[in-house]
C-alpha cells in the first residue's frame, strides 16, 4: 500500500513548476486548497513563478482562482503583477472574480498599466474588468499608466486600450489631478494628444 502524499509536495511541485508532480500529488491525495505557512495555494505559487502548465493541471482540479493568502493576494490579482498573459488565460477557465482587488484596493487591471504590461492589459478588459476602478490610492488604471510609465510605446498602448475600453479620461485623481495634469506635468505629449483627442481636459 502506497504512502498518501503529503499537502507539502503538492506546493513544492507547484512552486517549482513541475506539472507532473502536481498531478501525480492531487491523484495522491494532497487537497487542492492547501496552504504553505503564508497562506499561499498551489495555484497561486505556480501563478506568481509562471508555472502555466502547473496552473493549469490545478485549475481542471478545481483549484480556486481567488484563494487569498496573508498579503491579500490572489492567484488571479497577482497576474497583473506578472503581466503574465498565458496565465492570464490558464485562469479564465476557472472563472475569477475580475471584481477582487488587493491590499491596495486595486484590481489586476491597474498594476499591469502601471508596469507596461500592454499585451496583459488588452486580454483582461477583452475579459470584461472594470476599466474605471479607482484603487485606495486614488488610481485607475489610466492615471496609472501616465503616472508610473515612462511615455514609452507599451505605455502609450495601453492608454490607447483603455480609452478605447471606454476610460472616462476627466477622472482626477485623489487629490483631483487630471490624467491630461499628469501626462502635461511629465512630458508625456504622446499620450497627452491621445487624452485630448479623447476628449480630456
Amino acid at each position: 500500500m502506497t504512502e498518501p502524499v503529503n499537502d507539502e509536495e503538492l506546493l513544492t511541485a507547484a512552486a517549482r513548476g513541475d506539472a507532473a508532480g502536481v498531478r501525480d500529488a492531487l491523484q495522491g491525495g494532497a487537497a487542492p486548497e492547501a496552504r504553505d505557512s503564508r497562506g499561499r495555494t498551489a495555484l497561486l505559487l505556480a501563478a506568481a513563478a509562471g508555472h502555466v502548465e502547473a496552473a493549469e493541471v490545478l485549475v481542471r482540479a478545481g483549484a480556486d482562482p481567488d484563494a487569498r493568502d496573508h498579503q491579500r493576494d490572489t492567484p488571479f490579482l497577482v497576474t497583473g503583477r506578472t503581466g503574465n498573459t498565458a496565465m492570464l488565460r490558464a485562469l479564465l477557465p476557472a472563472r475569477p472574480d475580475l471584481t477582487l482587488s488587493d491590499r491596495d484596493g486595486a484590481v489586476a487591471l491597474i498594476p499591469a498599466c502601471g508596469r507596461g504590461h500592454a499585451g496583459y492589459v488588452r486580454e483582461v478588459l477583452a475579459a470584461g474588468i472594470e476599466v474605471d476602478h479607482v484603487s485606495r490610492l486614488g488610481w485607475t488604471g489610466l492615471l496609472e499608466a501616465i503616472v508610473m510609465g515612462d511615455g514609452s510605446r507599451p505605455f502609450r498602448e495601453i492608454v490607447g486600450l483603455l480609452i478605447e475600453a471606454g476610460a472616462d479620461v476627466n477622472l482626477a485623481d485623489g487629490e483631483g489631478v487630471s490624467p491630461l495634469r499628469h501626462a502635461l506635468d511629465k512630458g508625456h505629449r504622446e499620450i497627452a494628444a491621445l487624452l485630448r483627442a479623447a476628449g480630456a481636459r
